[in-house]
């Protein structure tokens, strides 16, 4: 018979007979994800739908399709037109239905545990209502016990679409349905471990530990059952403590009428002053103190009942940190009054310190700097459905690219994520599923939603608490800022006062206010101006650490390096978490074809805006990436002239706890003639964290450096040891030090070159000759609102020549070009063409008119025809770089095949561009082409030209082409994160009037 006689309250608001949450887990018996049968309806209220079919869970039908549902994205808009608090009129529901086979409870109780299902649950058991739950990103557990009946049962799981939750769920990601997380069964006795509480402190001064654990059961009725311990098992003791029995109820007296007997006394006369006075903090009475009955009134209890508390002081125990993740096992068990185990638990703990002092973010008494990113759960053939291998798969390209730290963007993890956060070594910011983005002042100020703000809080402080890579807790995200954020964080301070809360909206419009909701100040996408302001105010009295910073949406993450020296240098500032780690592609059907918003039909959508992220969402790691990992890396080298001349290099330990013990260092030679040294290993001691040491480099080295051929020495940096997220010697950083530019000596003109009446050579292998061009295809930047479409307004997308004059002399010929851009403005282009012995030398200039600037390339392009396949350049490489996106690119003399050196962004745009080049050199069987300049060059080598970039939503849209497009640019606009956030800085934008440069091509046709 069901606890419940009435209808369930279907806002989702206000879950129904879900047990309390805690940081508990067991082993499932059984796990449910075989065995399950899938509906869809049209609503809660039909009584069919869709037929029946076998599915496994977790299970989300919209990734399947199920009854034509699909994904659907959005970013702040809801995906529907009804405002708030209106729902649509059509609500499908899914509905999970399973056999489960029970026998033998007898005292147990039966306790079924859904690890999250994105929409509004419903649990019934034999179609008696059970309970619900409205909160997709935690678990939600219920007590089976009174609605199961020994033998066959029915269970269901239904999960309707939309509920007054989905309000409060409105982040930039997929909208997706289903059962997410996996789903199991719990035999538990009766009286049993509710949860653990663990503070494992470390003092950094003394450096001891102290561990509280806080064991909470359920199930003990009173005084009937004492004689309860627990016993915890920590450090290779064991320690048992009682479980604290349940006060007596106290009852008032009954008035005797029999005056001639008198009562005891129990109290002291001035009972109620002394009351007072206890709060007030004054010395009580005597007769007060020695009345037991009346301190328990004053005197708080240390121990609730149910609990058991165990106290550890000055363990020797190594410390917890990103950089060192030392966990110890921690096991728990309920004994009866008899000595039986009649219930256990095990934790991992990590013994560390968080704290704020001033400016700073301490853990163990160092200042750490946040090396962060923000990530969402996404897996491009199952949404939001994570395996264990999939999370370790990225948590490990994450540590192999320095990542030391992740905000979990916009809702809790699954505790198996965390669990490899706390092993692999992670400071994580935990983060409540509050966003309500389309509506964010409203339900932050709606009483309705006081409770539910509150709880989503709570319940991820009471289940994630017990993780010492938790460092932070987050109220949530693009809510608005109003009471509820207040609230909750007064009651995350009171719960847990070893970790800060931090939430934007707090400090959104005043990074100097919201410090009831915020302890630090946490914007998104702050100017390089705004942080130098907050660094040098004096009313900045806490830390910085951007919660959402450097916008990776497709080419993009230029400046990076620029945020860093920043975050390095001044007061006050620590990191931040870059947004962000994934893009949010999706492939269902595993073709290889993903889709972002609207290819579902879904409407309305944000289209592209989801592939903002460092990786593709099949973990292929994007250019800005090699970036990032250069930035963060662990050693950095340096050294002057003088320096190297008496064979000495600079290394510095980035790190903040950990010596450089566990790394390797071998350094290599890059040449110009083509190749590289060999790499030899540099003699590197365990330089303590934060510190740098001047060291000899190998005689091998030295003699290698002062080579005329040698143009950089490359630091190669390498995991000393394994471990479960690399096998010893991955690396983890390539560094660099300069040692000459280089430089090429162009031929000299023999005559002036043939061209045809466009001014173009001919040539038979071109299938079109050097033209100029301005125009690049649009990066997601280049197409910002911020931007106010000012290239788009320029009209060099499209140049016509209105009036060409050719002019052979004797030394050259000179072209003289003037182009109208679509919208009027004109620009000249003047070039002198000569021949030399093996191709053509050309001299450009290129002039704007007045009042036109901010142009995205300068340079001229050309077509090679089909039968070249591979390229040589000597610059910046292997991989794609511009000039504010290239800490992470190596000076040097690179090959790869041309079909290599495009980036497949998915929607299409500029990519592939390599820096500092001086020659380029093409080859296959149609021949050879070469082009050369004495100044470093923008140079790109591709199948696609810009028109046909720019005429495609996808990159598996673009057709196979077997030419190669070559552009030429003595200037290229950096690529900033100006979609959201700076743009590119001053130094790399285009704003002369005049642009000069020399470059010479050789082509000779092979022997085909």
């Amino acid at each position: 018979m069901s606890v419940l006689q009435g209808p369930f309250d279907t806002s989702g608001l206000h879950a129904v007979n879900r047990l309390p949450i805690s940081s508990l887990r067991r082993d499932a018996d059984p796990v449910l994800d075989e065995g399950w049968q899938f509906q869809l309806r049209p609503s809660a209220a039909a009584a069919d739908g869709t037929p029946w079919e076998p599915v496994t869970v977790p299970d989300l039908w919209t990734m399947r399709g199920a009854g034509g549902e699909h994904p659907h994205y959005t970013n702040v808009p809801m995906p529907f037109p009804e405002a708030f608090p209106d729902l649509p009129t059509s609500n499908p529901m899914g509905v999970y239905r399973r056999d489960i086979e029970v026998e033998g409870l007898g005292d147990q109780r039966l306790i079924l545990r859904v690890g999250a299902a994105e929409g509004f649950l419903r649990v019934a058991v034999n179609g008696v209502n059970v309970g619900t739950s409205g909160d997709s990103h935690l678990e939600a557990e219920f007590d089976l016990t009174e609605h199961v009946v020994p033998g066959a049962n029915v269970l269901e799981l239904a999960v309707s679409k939309w509920s007054a939750a989905s309000y409060l769920e409105d982040q930039d990601q997929w909208w997706q349905f289903g059962v997410s997380r996996p789903v199991s069964l719990h035999r538990v006795p009766r009286i049993r471990l509710h949860d653990a509480v663990v503070v494992s402190d470390y003092d950094s001064e003394t450096r001891r530990g102290r561990l509280s654990v806080t064991v909470q059961t359920t199930g003990l009725r009173g005084r009937e059952e004492p004689g309860y311990r627990a016993r915890v098992a920590v450090l290779g003791g064991e320690h048992l403590v009682p479980v604290a029995a349940r006060m007596p109820t106290q009852t008032l007296p009954k008035p005797s009428r029999d005056r001639r007997v008198r009562p005891p006394q129990r109290m002291p006369d001035d009972f109620m002053d002394s009351l007072s006075m206890a709060a007030a903090g004054a010395e009580l009475p005597p007769e007060f103190r020695a009345n037991p009955d009346a301190m328990w009134w004053v005197t708080p209890q240390l121990t609730a009942p149910g609990e058991a508390e165990l106290e550890l002081e000055d363990l020797d125990v190594p410390p917890w940190s990103a950089e060192s993740p030392h966990l110890e096992d921690l096991l728990v068990e309920l004994l009866d009054p008899d000595g039986r185990v009649v219930d256990a638990a095990r934790w991992r703990i990590g013994f560390r310190r968080v704290r704020i002092a001033g400016r700073d973010l301490l853990v163990n008494g160092a200042r750490i700097l946040v090396q962060g990113v923000n990530r969402h759960d996404i897996d491009p053939t199952t949404g939001r459905i994570m395996s264990r291998e999939r999370m370790l798969a990225e948590l490990s390209l994450l540590k192999r690219s320095n990542v030391n730290a992740i905000r979990a963007s916009h809702y809790p993890n699954s505790p198996e994520f965390l669990d490899l956060c706390d092993e692999i070594g992670f400071y994580v910011i935990d983060e409540a599923d509050v966003e309500s983005h389309a509506f964010a002042s409203t339900l932050v100020h709606d009483p309705l939603y006081l409770t539910e703000i509150i709880e989503r809080v709570a319940r991820m402080v009471l289940r994630d608490r017990t993780h010492p890579c938790v460092i932070l807790w987050s109220l949530g995200n693009e809510s608005g800022y109003g009471p509820a954020h207040d609230a909750a964080a007064a009651w995350v301070r009171g719960t847990d006062p070893t970790r800060p809360v931090q939430y934007e909206g707090a400090v959104a419009s005043d990074w100097y206010g919201g410090r009831a909701a915020s302890d630090v100040v946490c914007p998104m996408y702050p100017s390089f101006a705004s942080l130098r302001a907050y660094a040098t105010d004096d009313r900045a009295d806490r830390p910085l650490i951007t919660c959402e910073y450097a916008y990776s949406q497709g080419n993009s993450t230029g400046g990076f390096a620029e945020y860093w020296e920043l975050f390095e240098t001044l007061p006050g500032l620590q990191g931040g978490f870059i947004w962000e780690f994934l893009e949010h592609a999706l492939d269902p059907d595993g073709d290889g074809r993903s889709l972002y918003g609207g290819d579902f039909g879904d409407e309305p959508n944000n289209g592209a805006t989801m592939l903002n992220g460092l990786v593709a969402s099949d973990l292929t790691p994007k250019p800005a990436l090699h970036e990032v990992r250069a930035v963060f890396a662990p050693l950095r080298f340096a050294a002057s002239p003088e320096e190297l001349h008496a064979g000495r290099i600079r290394v510095w330990n980035r790190q903040s706890f950990a010596d450089a013990g566990a790394l390797t260092v071998h350094l290599r030679v890059e040449r110009s003639d083509g190749g590289s040294g060999e790499e030899t290993m540099l003699d590197l001691p365990p330089l303590p964290a934060g510190s740098e040491a001047r060291l000899p480099l190998p005689e091998v080295v030295l003699a290698a450096i002062h080579d005329p051929a040698a143009l950089a020495l490359t630091a190669i940096v390498r995991t000393g040891t394994g471990s479960l997220w690399a096998p010893e010697g991955t690396e983890l950083a390539l560094d660099q030090i300069v040692l000459r530019r280089p430089s090429t000596v162009l031929p000299r003109g023999i005559g002036p070159a043939v061209v045809d009446e466009r001014g173009d050579i001919v040539d038979p292998l071109l299938r079109s000759g050097p033209r100029l061009e301005l125009w690049r295809a649009l990066t997601d930047n280049d197409l910002s609102a911020a931007l106010d479409q000012r290239f788009v307004r320029s009209g060099f997308f499209c140049l016509d020549p209105i009036e060409t004059v050719v002019s052979p002399g004797e030394e050259a010929t000179e072209v003289s070009i003037v182009y109208r851009a679509a919208f009027g403005a004109r620009v000249e282009h003047r070039r002198r063409i000569s021949r030399t012995e093996d191709g053509y030398l050309f001299d450009e200039d290129v002039r704007f008119a007045k009042g036109t600037h901010d142009h995205l390339r300068v340079g001229v392009v050309f077509e090679l025809r089909e039968g070249f396949d591979h390229a040589e350049w000597t610059g910046f490489g292997p991989w794609e770089n511009y000039t504010d996106r290239r800490s992470g690119a190596l000076l040097g003399r690179w090959s790869a095949p041309i079909d290599d050196l495009a980036v497949p962004y998915l929607r299409p745009q500029e990519n592939g561009t390599r820096s500092g080049v001086v020659d380029l050199t093409m080859t296959g069987g149609r021949g050879v082409a070469t082009l050369s300049s004495a100044a470093p060059l923008h140079v790109n080598a591709s199948r696609y030209s810009v028109d046909e970039l720019e005429s495609v939503d996808h990159w598996w849209e673009l057709p196979v082409r077997e030419g190669t497009v070559v552009h030429v640019d003595v200037a290229h606009r950096g690529m900033g994160t100006g979609r959201i956030g700076p743009d590119t800085t001053a130094q790399h934008r285009l704003v002369e009037s005049r642009y000069r440069w020399q470059w010479h091509l050789l082509l000779a046709v092979g022997d085909e």
